[in-house]
């Protein structure tokens, strides 16, 4: 959590005092049955969080995977303990992405699989605290860099008329109108898989997103070990990576081969207004 998030954090609590609310779950995860076996997956911001997550389990389940970020000391660490490949990558260098797919054909023997999980959130305040620094880092790293890596990965595959997947991880705020580059981002690359789903179906790749409501990792400040109370989830608590990271799973696995163009929203219904919640809240 950056420092200046804790504090705000921390005054919360004086304020209005520290939540008595204290939660933790247990997850049930499908014991791995090789449901990825022969797979070869690029996994972007693989080195921790909710990325590192999937990569242990897409190894789990018998695929060969390559994380990628701009951290190699963890990226290093985290692929010696999944027992995955590595690459450095800058997502905001565009011009270095067709550089990184010829490399990763190298490392893991060509691919079928890309799952774009990088992305940042600058929590700006409200819209007047919007910069044109925050929302040019924000759409080049959560906007931009997908749609042009995806590009040179697509590029790549074609000739080769191979099954493949692309996954992306967007948000539940691009479920929502927003007033912050964050969640603008999040639902143009909504829009951007459904079309790109559609383009390219009879070519045998499927295109999804996973969108998940507020999910523990460091853009959050939430941990898997600690409280996971939540006011504003469904649950009333933080989601956990590897319950994400079984749907996945699922999302790049022979099983959902009739799935594609599709936005799976992991957050138990949160932002789907219903008649109810318009009468309850007025």
């Amino acid at each position: 959590m950056g420092i200046k998030k804790y504090v705000k954090r921390v005054g919360r609590y004086l304020l209005k005092g520290i939540p008595e609310n204290h939660i933790t779950t247990n997850i049930v995860t499908i014991a791995p049955n090789e449901l990825l076996k022969g797979r070869k997956i690029i996994l972007t911001g693989g080195g921790r969080g909710l990325g590192y997550a999937m990569a242990k389990k897409f190894t789990e389940e018998g695929a060969l995977v390559l994380i990628a970020g701009r951290n190699e000391d963890v990226l290093k660490q985290s692929a010696k303990q999944i027992n995955c490949k590595y690459q450095v990558l800058d997502m905001r260098d565009v011009d270095s992405f067709q550089a990184f797919i010829d490399k990763s054909k190298v490392l893991l023997g060509g691919f079928d699989s890309l799952v774009c999980n990088a992305g940042i959130s600058l929590h700006e305040k409200d819209f007047f605290h919007v910069t044109e620094g925050s929302f040019k880092e924000q759409f080049d790293t959560n906007l931009r860099s997908n749609i042009f890596l995806t590009q040179k990965f697509i590029s790549s595959i074609l000739p080769e008329k191979i099954e493949a997947n692309i996954l992306f991880i967007s948000s539940e705020v691009g479920e929502l109108a927003d007033n912050r580059p964050y969640g603008w981002t999040k639902a143009a690359l909504n829009s951007f898989v459904r079309g790109l789903a559609s383009n390219f179906a009879e070519s045998g790749i499927r295109i999804n997103a996973i969108s998940p409501g507020i999910t523990c990792s460091d853009m959050t400040g939430l941990h898997s070990d600690g409280n996971l109370y939540i006011p504003t989830n469904a649950t009333k608590r933080a989601y956990l990576p590897e319950e994400i990271a079984e749907v996945a799973t699922f999302l790049l696995s022979d099983c959902s081969k009739c799935i594609s163009g599709q936005i799976i929203v992991c957050n138990n219904g949160k932002t789907i207004y219903t008649r109810e919640k318009i009468e309850k809240h007025g």
